[in-house]
């Protein structure tokens, strides 16, 4: 086993996994804190480095794409303080930042962890429920429901339609954009149906962020709404058509088989709207379903 203990938090190596719990000190962020203590299976690790400093170092974990729900949700537009795979190191530790650097890397190594992309999270997301407010509004997630209460900034549009509740199965995607110079962030959701191009500002989907301490919070409803999204990568069953010409007569079709085969164009349809399949995919996957008919 590999631990290296510092003021920044503690990270610990058994051989299969990491444990990564955030320290104590006040310079330690508030999203880092309200995320906890997070448990990385090696199986999520695409590789760790150690930068030195004159004074301090940093310790780095890069997660395979597609592994963690906080990070796709985010978009990799954590900064440092705030980015949870990060362990501010002290001078006089760098030689147990480098042996607990080279245990991991031989862990890779011995099981073989590819480093390329995965198509599930392999890890859960923030726990619910949970509840952020910042900007200009309330975020509040159950894990089944979105609820989103407008403060009294908020714009008119929004005050004048009240509270709105999303549930999980009308999300199709959702966003969080951190303030950066001028530009003010978001936490927005892509709702099934109902594609929005309106600024954050009015959008009845979207929470506005103005740079405030508690703006990187909306993260973790991001994150853990993201988490029970299908993931982006998952294979989608298609049934591709045959080459013209190689297929053979299809067999006839049973009325109860004709039912299932309308129901299943209406969810290729769906799928084609919500934007998982593509313009060709679905093409493909009605001809198959066509030809059955």
């Amino acid at each position: 086993m590999a631990e290296i203990i510092q003021k920044d938090g503690t990270w610990v190596f058994d051989g299969d996994a990491l444990r990564l719990t955030p320290g104590r000190d006040k310079n330690v962020s508030l999203l880092r804190k309200e995320l906890g203590e997070l448990l990385v299976p090696l199986a999520a690790l695409a590789g760790i480095s150690f930068e030195q400093g004159k004074k301090s170092g940093r310790l780095r974990l890069r997660l395979r794409d597609g592994a963690d729900p906080l990070l796709h949700a985010t978009g990799g537009r954590l900064t440092e303080p705030h980015d949870p795979y990060q362990l501010l190191v002290e001078s006089d530790r760098y030689g147990v930042a480098e042996y607990f650097v080279d245990e991991v890397r031989n862990a890779l190594l011995l099981d073989q962890v590819p480093s390329g992309p995965v198509d599930a999270y392999l890890l859960p997301g923030p726990a619910v429920p949970l509840s952020v407010s910042a900007g200009d509004g309330v975020a509040s997630f159950d894990g089944e429901r979105v609820r989103l209460e407008w403060k009294w900034q908020a714009e008119d549009s929004k005050s004048a339609a009240g509270p709105r509740t999303l549930p999980l199965g009308d999300i199709v995607g959702v966003e969080w954009q951190p303030t950066v110079g001028l530009e003010n962030g978001h936490l927005r959701f892509t709702v099934r149906a109902a594609p929005s191009k309106v600024p954050p500002k009015y959008d009845p989907n979207a929470v506005e962020l103005w740079g405030f301490k508690k703006d990187p919070l909306m993260a973790l409803v991001a994150a853990a709404v993201q988490a029970r999204l299908p993931h982006p990568s998952a294979p989608v069953a298609v049934e591709e058509a045959a080459p013209a010409g190689d297929a053979p007569a299809p067999a006839p079709v049973a009325e109860d088989d004709h039912d299932a085969l309308l129901r299943r164009l209406r969810e290729l349809g769906e799928l084609h709207r919500s934007g998982v399949l593509t313009d060709e995919e679905f093409t493909l996957a009605k001809q198959a379903v066509l030809k059955r008919m």
